[in-house]
């Protein structure tokens, strides 16, 4: 047979059909290597992370105990500089200044102090443990007293304020 160029052209003899499973037979080889290596870098992608994240908590826990490191010493001279003295006055400044170090210190990593006296209640706050005849009429369905203060850490509340409310 001829084409319209003069040139014989071959009979089909099945070729095609061969070269097209081949070409089929090798892309899927391809995509099958493509998906285990993809397998094999996410389970290293969550193994890396599962690691990363437990050096955070690590971390993050060496880094507060650092901070509170000089509040456990100041207890310790306060310890010893109490330990003799029968004045009251002595101990409630040595308190205090401990206090106040370590009240500084959690603020410093984020720790901040909920303000529930005198406010209305708000469940996702506020804990109730009590109710008592209110005080006055302005206090009904209001917090009345607080029994253990609340903290914020951040934006995000780590205790409910446990509170008694005015009925």
């Amino acid at each position: 047979m001829f084409d319209e160029q003069g040139a014989t052209s071959s009979a089909p003899d099945g070729g095609a059909p061969r070269a097209e499973a081949s070409r089929t037979d090798q892309e899927v080889a391809d995509l099958k290597d493509k998906y285990l290596r993809l397998a094999a870098e996410f389970e290293n992608y969550k193994r890396r992370t599962t690691k990363e994240r437990a050096d955070l908590f690590k971390t993050a826990n060496q880094e507060l105990m650092t901070v509170l490191l000089p509040v456990l010493d100041d207890f310790e001279r306060a310890r010893q500089h109490t330990q003799n003295s029968d004045d009251a006055n002595v101990v409630r400044e040595s308190i205090d200044i401990v206090y106040n170090k370590l009240a500084k210190a959690l603020q410093q990593k984020g720790l901040q102090t909920m303000d529930a006296k005198g406010g209305a209640f708000d469940p996702e706050l506020h804990e109730a443990i009590a109710q008592i005849p209110a005080p006055s009429e302005d206090l009904k369905g209001k917090v009345v007293d607080e029994v253990e203060k609340g903290y914020y850490l951040g934006d995000k509340v780590i205790r409910h304020a446990k509170v008694v409310l005015g009925q």
